[in-house]
């Protein structure tokens, strides 16, 4: 076997030769003098532009980058998966342990650090001295009541208080239920039904990393491409159209975040940096929000309603399918009719090159997507929570991607170990500390006493429903579906009444109206860049148009008895009449 001599003048050399794993992986350092490299090394390295750059610098050269001009890699599977730290920047779903520490070295100042750490000392000690106060004891309601609204501004305020959210809604629970340890008649009652709501909040929490788990595994081997590269047209318009239905359709199984990173970088492999691309990221929201409303597992708050029994999986879906459609339908008709389209929607060339699917992509899309369809099969078969269908995918696909990527050691981050490593964690753990949180108020019966209060002003539990949507657009909806649940329990409105389903839907479909909204929303901003004003200006006033059309369409539609099962059984092929 030949070898190629290779002599340099600089002192160390020094190779990261999987750039997706610089945390993890050990910088190779090669001594000075000379480095022998095998033909198969060599070509690797002159592939990548490493070996010319050393040769010219062997050979003298004064430094003209423009004299040796490396060839462009040859795009495989291994070399597109770019390594966020490369650049110094984070796209909106890296943890910030991948980012650049030399933004912290610049705005570090250990004065005002310990400021911030004697202030929450303070704050703490504080509140453990108030908590053994006799004051709490005799008002807890009025306690639990108080905290769970400082709490919830701290949620609210995170950006301005540089408070992560997760953090606050953790404190936020453990110290609403220390209060009501205090105030229930003994520690054992309290005991017993922090036990029964732990066991209902788990649930969702399994469920949700489950989920964000496949996702993520599909997502790493570029699965999603199936859907994204058969959209091929670029006329403004009907770009409009199918890039919304698309996004509704993968919204109503995926979960409504995932959609929309998975559309908005499909948007910018189609579409300039323009006013168009972001009317088109307004309309991912929107579609995202609305395809997620219909289906027991395309929005977590209908996952919620579904897991804890007050939806059932198909009345839900062939009730809220025709509304959602509709919600999505009116703000792209009202849309197309603008006039800033045909001003903003020329020039709609392909801008990026298309991305190369990881090996055996398709099979692990087709396995992802049918794990994530299967889990209401799993649920009407064995009678069993979700979270466990859920989980029976995930270990389907778990011993799937070990299998189809046994020995090749340079793709472990398509395998599942990695992909935990990367779900939005920090997510989970704030629907456990709301989830938590609400369940204290629960036990203390403040929901109730709230929902008693609303019965006696606001007799129509559709107008509920409507303002508990409405608000959604500006507070969570996971906190807002979660007191609605503690507020009602079956007995007052029974499984797949119009109360749940309306909650359902405009809980969903509520957060549209404005950016931070939802989930959706923020990943937006993040990506687009686009400010609250914006979307106010431009896509608030047809998100709204989308929701009030769509309450309508389904409060019409159970008046008049319509669904889409109820018109199939009415067909005389279908019914046999």
């Amino acid at each position: 076997m030949s070898t190629t001599l290779l002599p340099f003048r600089t002192h160390h050399l020094s190779l990261s030769l999987d750039p997706q794993f610089k945390k993890h992986s050990p910088i190779i350092s090669l001594p000075s003098s000379s480095l022998l490299l095998t033909p198969k090394a060599s070509n690797f390295l002159r592939r990548n532009g490493v070996l010319a750059r050393a040769e010219d610098k062997a050979r003298g050269g004064t430094g003209n980058p423009s004299s040796v001009q490396p060839p462009p890699p040859k795009p495989n599977s291994d070399n597109q998966f770019q390594d966020v730290t490369s650049s110094g920047s984070c796209d909106p779903l890296c943890s910030v342990d991948e980012t650049s520490s030399q933004d912290y070295e610049d705005t570090y100042q250990p004065k005002t650090d310990i400021l911030k750490a004697l202030a929450i000392f303070g704050a703490a000690a504080t509140g453990a001295v108030a908590i053994n106060h006799s004051w709490v004891a005799e008002n807890q309601d009025l306690a639990m009541a108080l905290l769970f609204g400082l709490g919830y501004a701290g949620i609210i305020f995170e950006e301005s208080l540089a408070f992560n959210k997760s953090g606050v809604g953790l404190l936020m629970a453990v110290s609403l239920w220390v209060i009501r340890s205090i105030g229930a008649p003994s520690t054992d009652i309290a005991v017993a039904e922090l036990t029964h709501a732990s066991a209902e909040v788990s649930e969702i929490v399994f469920f949700l990393l489950g989920a964000m788990t496949i996702v993520e595994i599909v997502d790493a081997h570029q699965g999603f491409k199936l859907v994204t590269d058969n959209i091929t047209t670029r006329k403004p318009r009907s770009l409009l159209w199918v890039v919304g239905f698309v996004t509704f359709f993968l919204s109503s199984v995926l979960d409504n975040l995932t959609s929309t990173i998975v559309m908005v970088s499909l948007l910018r492999k189609l579409v300039p940096p323009s006013e168009y691309r972001k009317l088109l990221g307004a309309v991912v929201v929107i579609a995202a929000n609305a395809g997620g409303a219909w289906t027991p597992i395309g929005d977590v708050t209908t996952t919620m309603l579904w897991i804890h029994g007050q939806i059932s999986t198909l009345p839900t879906m062939t009730s809220l399918f025709v509304p959602s459609v509709v919600s999505l339908a009116v703000p792209l008709a009202l849309m197309s009719f603008s006039s800033e389209l045909d001003a903003k929607g020329r020039n709609t060339d392909d801008v990026l090159a298309s991305e190369q699917m990881a090996p055996r992509g398709q099979l692990v899309f087709g396995v992802g997507l049918g794990a994530l369809v299967f889990v209401p099969v799993f649920k009407a078969l064995t009678g069993l929570p979700p979270y466990l269908g859920m989980l029976f995918g995930l270990g389907v696909l778990w011993i799937l991607t070990d299998a189809i990527h046994y020995g090749e050691s340079e793709r472990q981050r398509l395998k599942v170990p990695q992909a935990l490593s990367r779900i939005d964690t920090q997510g989970a753990l704030f629907f456990l500390g709301i989830l938590l949180s609400v369940s204290s108020l629960e036990a203390a019966g403040i929901l109730r006493e709230i929902a008693n209060y609303l019965d006696s002003h606001i007799p129509s539990s559709e107008l509920i429903a409507s303002a508990i949507g409405v608000v959604s657009a500006i507070i969570d909806n996971v906190p807002l579906v979660a007191a609605a649940m503690g507020m009602y329990d079956l007995s007052s409105y029974p499984q797949d009444s119009q109360f749940w389903q309306l909650v359902a839907f405009c809980a969903g479909t509520g957060g549209s109206m404005l950016v931070i909204g939802s989930a959706a929303g923020v990943a937006l901003m993040g990506m687009e860049k686009i400010d609250f004003f914006w979307y106010f200006r431009k896509a608030s006033g047809f998100a709204f148009a989308g929701y009030a059309a769509g309450i309508a369409t389904y409060l019409a539609t159970q008046n008049l008895h319509f669904s889409p099962t109820t018109v199939a059984a009415s067909l005389p092929f279908i019914s046999g009449s």
